[in-house]
């Protein structure tokens, strides 16, 4: 068509089209505004929205717990103190910008840790024992009683993300005890004490249930190991798409059942041991509906190595594929007997 012939209504779709071109243009480039002015943005990291709480977190994140420390560091306290700050340390570098505690311990190692730095990651919290495992704090006023308390006694003013650890067997709460946990973190958020709030729990079913029924939840913590897969009907991760709900996936490596040596830096196992940690968090990574996995890193090297299987293909191919099976094939038979709950989340 040439200029002469081109008509007004053709000359109104061609602007009406630009129109939104440029409002796709400018949402992408709001999105990625959004990414880079994450805490410890790191161009080499990859970043996901968490859900509707509109954080964005690196695609691997730092699990609160430190299994088989000892094979590191020993039993010496001042060391454990000066590696939970090198941990974190390293991973601000490498941009991992996410730390899930989520036992009054941890708490109160990782606030230690972020001292002069707490601006720079995001701190999940919870405090274990004093939620709703235990029958006494399952209301509302004594859920507010225990996050003031830990508050207070980690030196933090406020949390970025409270994901109150419920039963592992979530079905066990009534809706009521449902609900009142669901009020705690409205009044948390209400009060400028957590930015964001959602739930721990190991019952899927319940998971699912409960996300549906409470718009309030933003995110939750949940297994999801290198070998689980989303069902074909009926998922979990339907509803999570749905209600637009982050999720921590935790336990990835199966509580180190995938590994074959024993975490120490001289294992004879430990290359291959890094190489099946790779290929794990790839393999969790293509399930877009997981936020991120959280596994326990307990040395730089291990902080190294996560941050590693983000730059790698995300796609395993034939090989890898079948590396990952026999890695998963030896998890589930050396499973230990307290973690055989586990299985349950090989289809989700």
């Amino acid at each position: 068509m040439t200029r002469k012939q081109l008509t007004r209504r053709d000359f109104m779709k061609d602007v009406a089209a630009a129109g939104v071109a440029a409002g796709v243009a400018a949402k992408a480039a709001g999105a990625a505004d959004e990414k880079t002015r994450t805490r410890s943005y790191n161009a080499e990291m990859e970043y996901r929205r968490l859900g509707k709480t509109g954080l964005w977190v690196s695609a691997v994140c730092l699990g609160g717990h430190w299994k088989r420390i000892n094979q590191v560091i020993g039993s010496d306290k001042a060391a454990f103190d000066r590696n939970r700050h090198e941990v974190i340390s390293r991973c601000l570098e490498v941009g991992i910008n996410y730390v899930d505690a989520c036992m009054g311990g941890e708490v109160m190692a990782y606030a230690k840790a972020l001292r002069g730095r707490r601006e720079k990651m995001y701190l999940g919290y919870s405090w274990a024992d004093k939620e709703p495992r235990q029958a006494e704090w399952r209301t509302r006023a004594k859920l507010m009683e225990s996050l003031d308390a830990g508050l207070k006694a980690a030196g933090l003013e406020y949390v970025d993300v409270w994901r109150i650890t419920m039963h592992e067997r979530g079905g066990r709460h009534s809706d009521a005890e449902a609900e009142e946990m669901v009020a705690a973190l409205a009044q948390a958020r209400k009060q400028g004490k957590a930015r964001a709030g959602g739930f721990s729990s190991h019952d899927r079913r319940w998971i699912k249930k409960i996300i549906e029924k409470h718009p309030e939840v933003e995110l939750v913590c949940t297994p999801y190991t290198a070998s689980s897969k989303e069902l074909p009907d009926d998922s979990l991760f339907e509803a999570v798409r749905k209600c637009d709900v982050g999720i921590f996936g935790i336990k990835p490596f199966a509580s180190n059942s995938l590994f074959k040596g024993d975490g120490s830096p001289e294992s004879p196992h430990a290359a291959e041991d890094d190489r099946r940690a790779r290929l794990a968090l790839r393999y969790i990574l293509c399930n877009p509906a997981v936020t991120a996995p959280i596994p326990g890193l307990i040395s730089i090297h291990q902080v190294d190595n996560a941050a590693g299987a983000v730059k790698e293909r995300r796609e395993l191919d034939a090989a890898e594929k079948a590396e990952l099976r026999q890695a998963t094939d030896e998890m589930w038979a050396k499973l230990p007997e307290s973690y055989e709950w586990l299985r349950d989340w090989q289809n989700v």
